[in-house]
């Protein structure tokens, strides 16, 4: 196992990548092979946000299907990697004097961890626990728990974070599949240096001109703050697939800690149902 476990944050975009073979899901497997065996998989996922921080601390997480207007396959696709509770102790003792409550009962894994995870570790056997993101908190707060969360990294947890950079349901452009608008890419470029040059600023992107298209609500974005929080607490971020789908929406992809890793370009992300309003599919 090497002394610090690599860091990730994927642009997972549609559920529906969980069952394609597409450019995306290809790069995915090819990292998947690329990574060591962790002894666990701690998740920030932009769709557990509530109102607390909280961690899984279940030994067998369900599988959620928190979308609307998938196709039936999509509901029956199960991902039953075990939990691992004594993780959620660790999380809440590295945080501190963060408070991180043990849901035991509640959640489990929803679509932003299992729909990556298919081909990541598709036999599902690595344990995986989730965090949530505490919608109550700033975003320095998210950037600081981040950082703290690098000390898992030498205990052998690899720390996935899911979202996308540019996320913006309401301007999805049927006519361009694979295509970013001009503000689209202009803010995905501009993360694309940050996180490379300075990822401990990350939060200087709230003042580019084109965040609030970008960003029209947080839970998308927040899953990078932690990952730029451990790469500002001890390694480099780098981009490792690229690529847009629908107009608003950014798939690119992070590292830390994986060094000698090509920056792949992604192609053909799954296509949305057409008969759903994408803002109400809660992907």
């Amino acid at each position: 196992m090497p002394d610090l476990m690599p860091a990730l944050f994927i642009g997972h975009g549609n559920p529906m990548n969980t069952l394609e073979d597409n450019g995306y899901t290809r790069a995915w497997r090819r990292l998947g092979q690329s990574l060591p065996r962790p002894r666990a998989l701690l998740v920030v996922s932009a769709h557990w946000f509530m109102g607390a921080t909280a961690v899984t601390a279940m030994a067998r997480p369900r599988t959620i299907h928190d979308f609307y207007g998938f196709p039936e396959e999509l509901f029956a696709f199960d991902y039953p990697a075990p939990g691992l509770p004594e993780l959620a102790g660790e999380v809440a003792e590295v945080a501190k004097p963060i408070w991180v409550g043990a849901d035991r009962d509640q959640w489990g894994l929803d679509h932003g961890t299992w729909s990556v995870l298919a081909h990541l570790y598709p036999e599902a056997d690595v344990p995986v626990v989730q965090l949530s993101i505490n919608a109550l908190k700033p975003m320095e707060y998210h950037l600081e728990l981040g950082a703290k969360l690098a000390a898992l990294r030498a205990r052998g947890v690899m720390i996935l974070s899911s979202g996308n950079v540019v996320h913006n349901l309401r301007r999805i452009q049927w006519d361009q599949p694979e295509g970013g608008t001009d503000w689209a890419r202009r803010f995905d470029e501009a993360v694309v240096r940050q996180m490379v040059e300075a990822p401990g600023d990350v939060l200087k992107l709230l003042e580019h001109p084109d965040y609030d298209l970008a960003v029209p609500t947080p839970d998308h974005f927040i899953p990078l703050l932690y990952t730029a929080g451990l790469a500002a607490a001890g390694q480099d971020a780098k981009a490792l697939v690229r690529g847009y789908a629908l107009g608003s929406l950014s798939m690119t992809c992070y590292g830390v800690g994986m060094e000698g890793v090509g920056c792949a370009e992604g192609e053909g992300a799954a296509p949305l149902p057409r008969d759903v309003p994408p803002e109400q599919t809660n992907m």
